[in-house]
């Protein structure tokens, strides 16, 4: 999907530098999503072996790091160099694992992590587009000169990284303005969530008609 989605964004591939920047989003889509998976997995197995004294590598820890990594780049992935790419994974790796923590400790029920992948490190990656937008790579996908913090520095023109933070703020207030409302609504229809008896017998067979997956062998 992310190979469609970040490449596919150029909308072409004959015009003249269509195919150059279509190359680039793969392949700093490919750096990210590797170095946010081997981000998130190492550091989580280093911070259990501090904890435990047990290293253990944890395949959640990988896929969704490698999703944070594909989450991170998505915004920036036509005007990052590749280094960059990389950074930004091992970065987003990080970034989902103080997320997930987080949720843990405010008791905030996320089965999947979306929102430490998702908003977390949606977050991140507007940010990074703000902060490594190279000047060369910006002009070639856009034809604007307006790039990243880190290649302004000392002339004072962070338009760019000013335009990403308030675009994350206009969305989370915008989403917030809009959801808040909702789920409170649904919470006093009572339906915001399925009682307990529903979350331990599993939504498949309580909402969905039917089991998902035959367990009937482990039941034996």
């Amino acid at each position: 999907g992310w190979y469609g989605f970040n490449p596919g964004s150029t909308l072409g591939i004959s015009t003249s530098g269509y195919a150059d920047v279509a190359a680039l989003c793969t392949l700093n889509t490919t750096l990210a999503a590797a170095s946010g998976s081997v981000s998130a997995l190492f550091t989580d197995s280093l911070l259990e072996r501090r904890r435990t004294g047990e290293t253990m590598y944890d395949i959640t820890m990988c896929m969704n790091g490698a999703l944070s990594g594909l989450v991170g780049i998505t915004a920036g992935c036509s005007v990052v160099e590749p280094w960059a790419a990389l950074v930004i994974g091992i970065i987003a790796g990080w970034v989902y694992i103080c997320w997930s923590s987080l949720l843990v400790k405010l008791k905030i029920d996320d089965a999947v992590d979306a929102v430490p992948v998702h908003f977390g490190n949606g977050i991140w990656g507007c940010i990074a587009t703000g902060l490594f937008a190279s000047p060369g790579l910006v002009d070639a996908a856009y034809g604007t000169p307006n790039y990243g913090l880190f290649y302004n520095w000392g002339n004072g023109n962070g338009k760019l990284f000013a335009v990403e933070i308030c675009g994350v703020l206009f969305i989370i207030g915008w989403v917030g303005l809009i959801m808040i409302p909702y789920f409170f609504l649904m919470n006093a229809l009572g339906i915001f969530r399925v009682d307990a008896i529903e979350e331990e017998v599993g939504l498949d067979i309580a909402h969905h008609k039917g089991s998902a997956y035959d367990l009937t062998e482990y039941d034996e």
